[in-house]
């Protein structure tokens, strides 16, 4: 059940290759539909996902959309693709997210800023290459601002990877029988134990999203951890009910098959310290 993950950089023919991956290799792609998913979960519209993603966003909209929301419904229906594996995920953090599983193979397809502007150029039917350059910079600026507010990494760092190919020197047609022998190496086999990974780290996302979602504990920051089904919750909340709450939402969770609840109350951690210090 090969998983791909690949960046999503303008101009540098990445979608030509994901498309002609997912043929050759008769895959899903993740589609508009996930934009869409993706907002009506955050109750917010796609076309402003789709100016966040780019950089396009107004000042007012970047300051007033819940980006930890978004980042929580993204991430959920990232994992959910992968867990059902066969498929190519372009884009939204995906090479981030899935990094720490084996069997997922990460891409980045990558060409020269001037192929670039000149492929944005014909694309919008312009000669204004100034402009061109313009839009193509934003939405590097846009996809590095948010790998480094997400993951605490440098957009491009070719460490990220586990290959990196060049579309000025690599055709498409290339570029996708390079992936596939990747894909049938030894080292990106799927096992017991990366395909359990992937599941226990596709339902940490939906409990985090669960919680995210529910009323009662949208604004509870703790964490979430999962293993063989089994859900962890660990950190600190406000007071019994708030803790009672957040295991009961996370439980009612599809896929959750064993609960811990680790969660400490603030009120006892406050009477520790001061008994402590006297």
């Amino acid at each position: 059940m090969p998983v791909i993950a690949m960046t999503q950089e303008m101009g540098s023919l990445s979608k030509d290759v994901s498309l002609q991956l997912a043929d050759a290799l008769g895959l899903a792609v993740m589609r508009h539909e996930a934009i869409e998913r993706v907002a009506d979960r955050a109750q917010v519209s796609s076309s402003l996902i789709g100016r966040l993603r780019d950089g396009k966003a107004g000042l007012v909209e970047r300051l007033t959309t819940d980006k930890r929301s978004v980042a929580l419904y993204t991430a959920e229906e990232v994992f959910s693709l992968a867990d059902a594996g066969n498929v190519v995920l372009r884009g939204w953090g995906a090479t981030c997210l899935l990094r720490p599983v084996p069997h997922v193979v990460c891409v980045r397809i990558t060409r020269s800023l001037k192929k670039r502007v000149e492929w944005l150029m014909g694309h919008l039917g312009t000669d204004d290459a100034e402009f061109a350059e313009a839009e193509i910079r934003r939405s590097d600026h846009a996809h590095a601002s948010r790998m480094h507010e997400q993951f605490g990494v440098t957009w491009g760092d070719p460490v990220l990877y586990d290959i990196v190919l060049n579309t000025d020197r690599v055709s498409v047609d290339s570029c996708v029988e390079q992936i596939r022998r990747m894909v049938n190496c030894p080292e990106f086999a799927e096992t017991p134990a990366s395909r359990a990974l992937l599941a226990d780290m596709a339902l940490e996302a939906r409990v985090r999203a669960a919680l995210k979602e529910h009323p009662e504990t949208r604004d509870t920051s703790i964490t979430v951890q999962a293993r063989q089904a089994e859900v962890r919750l660990r950190g600190i909340v406000l007071d019994a009910e708030e803790r009672e709450q957040a295991e009961s939402v996370a439980a009612a969770v599809p896929g959750v098959r064993g609960m811990a609840n680790e969660l400490r109350l603030m009120t006892s951690s406050r009477r520790f310290a001061s008994a402590k210090q006297t």
